[in-house]
């Protein structure tokens, strides 16, 4: 027993190596220690792009997300990254040759909107629910990678389903939820084996119903829409507030005690400084157009809305704004501010020049993001808004890129991007469209056709007495 326990320690060790975790050296505190770390990250990324080779795709038809769809395409990939993509191209000595006549390729898929791992499978168990810290209106003190379960299997998946990036979020029962985290969709045992480098923070802002149902029911502010706002407003107060005594003492030469830190101010004060990207949970359009309203007060910029389904009434203002908006095509009507969704809202902000997502929100749902994107495609045809497949690849792959501010990275088929890059069965806004092959960096990380793949995990059978 004692060798056979030393031999499972041994493989978790290997495990944890092949992940990309290593042992972080102990480092005693420094003077600069005492500097606001806004800008810095205390929990680095650990992630090692899988082993990458020469790869050609040869023959596809091919959707770059630049605009671009390419008949009978190639795309070369080395040293993980994208090294050419077009018609005609000679592939060199030396790639593994992949026959992709009749199927399609496309980058890979990226979830604006995820709870994986910090809500993870099965969520009939409330041990494995830690997506809200509901115990006051503003945490914005915490941060979702503090919850991420790397062994979630929604992570495989949403893989599966070509997902190769996601942003993870705190739910949305607080005006302020906490930080958002970035990761790569690669097995991992640790959240820092996951985390993408050099992804920019979001703070989860949430507005409209929930957190006014949320503290209102428990007799105290916010129990309104004013009382949200509210809210939201002497949170900035105070974020403004302590900005100002960090750049005095900057400015002063660290002369002095430093102010001491505040962990739920510094993420306040990274948004007012740019470093934090504002990811905003907002069905209504009025309400969005409040929140435009509180960022022109306060000086900072909202990258995203999320839901958003009334987007298409204020489009204009969005695009105006260069805001993002991350929504589903069919969610509807479960609250009262959902009552006027339209599956055609994708397509109305994207026909008015704005920047829009579709997004899961949800285990199931993200295994199929290319799926409810062909959905919206579909009801903008019979609406008679006319969209292109090359531009509606956008709505999971650049787009949310752009709004997870890793555009530069990841997100279309252009030379130099990280090859993330998924193979299809068929056209991806086909009902009959399955990923066939999943690239991140350049390495497979799942073949359909490998029995090495196959999922294993006991949780995928649910809990005792369910019939699902």
């Amino acid at each position: 027993m004692r060798m056979r326990a030393i031999t499972v320690i041994a493989a978790i060790a290997l495990a944890g190596c092949a992940a990309g975790e290593r042992p972080q050296p102990s480092v005693a505190p420094t003077a600069e220690a005492s500097a606001p770390p806004i800008d810095r990250d205390p929990y680095p990324s650990t992630y090692r792009a899988p082993a990458a080779g020469q790869v050609a795709l040869v023959g596809a038809t091919v959707l770059t997300a630049t605009g671009d769809e390419i008949a009978n395409g190639t795309v070369l990939m080395d040293g993980g990254k994208i090294v050419a993509v077009g018609a005609g191209l000679t592939v060199p000595d030396g790639y593994a040759r992949i026959d992709a006549r009749g199927k399609w390729v496309t980058p890979g898929v990226i979830d604006a909107h995820s709870h994986l791992g910090v809500w993870s499978q099965p969520d009939s168990v409330e041990a494995n629910n830690d997506v809200n810290e509901m115990t006051d209106p503003n945490t914005a003190q915490v941060w979702a990678e503090h919850s991420i379960w790397p062994q979630d299997p929604g992570f495989d998946t949403a893989r599966e389903g070509g997902v190769t990036t996601m942003m993870v979020l705190p739910g949305s029962g607080n005006l302020f939820g906490g930080r958002t985290v970035t990761l790569k969709n690669v097995p991992s045992v640790t959240m820092q084996g996951m985390k993408f480098p050099g992804a920019p923070y979001g703070l989860k802002i949430a507005c409209g119903e929930n957190p006014k149902r949320v503290y209102g029911g428990r007799g105290r502010s916010p129990a309104t829409r004013m009382g949200n706002v509210a809210g939201y407003r002497k949170a900035w107060i105070d974020a403004q507030d302590y900005a100002r005594r960090w750049d005095k003492w900057e400015k002063g030469g660290r002369v002095g005690d430093a102010p001491k830190r505040d962990l739920q101010l510094e993420t306040l004060a990274g948004v007012l400084k740019g470093e934090i990207l504002v990811q905003n949970h907002c069905y209504r359009a009025d309400e969005m157009a409040n929140m435009i309203d509180i960022a022109h007060e306060f000086g900072f910029r909202i990258r995203t809305f999320h839901h958003a389904n009334e987007a298409y009434k204020i489009a204009p203002l969005l695009v105006k704004e260069d805001i993002c908006v991350a929504t589903w095509t069919n969610w509807w009507g479960y609250k009262m501010e959902v009552f006027d969704a339209l599956e055609e809202n994708a397509a109305l902000v994207d026909a008015a020049g704005g920047c829009a997502i579709i997004h899961s929100d949800d285990p199931v749902l993200i295994q199929h993001l290319n799926q409810e994107a062909a959905a919206a495609l579909s009801s903008a045809w019979r609406a008679g808004i006319r969209i292109t497949k090359a531009d509606a690849i956008r709505w999971f792959t650049a787009n949310p890129a752009k709004a997870l501010g890793i555009a530069d990275k990841v997100g279309t088929l252009e030379a130099g991007k990280n090859a993330d890059v998924v193979l299809w069965s068929a056209d991806p806004f086909s009902i009959y469209a399955r990923a066939e092959k999943v690239w991140i960096d350049g390495g497979i990380v799942f073949d359909r056709g490998d029995p090495a793949y196959r999922r294993h995990s006991d949780f995928l059978l649910g809990q005792p007495g369910e019939t699902r």
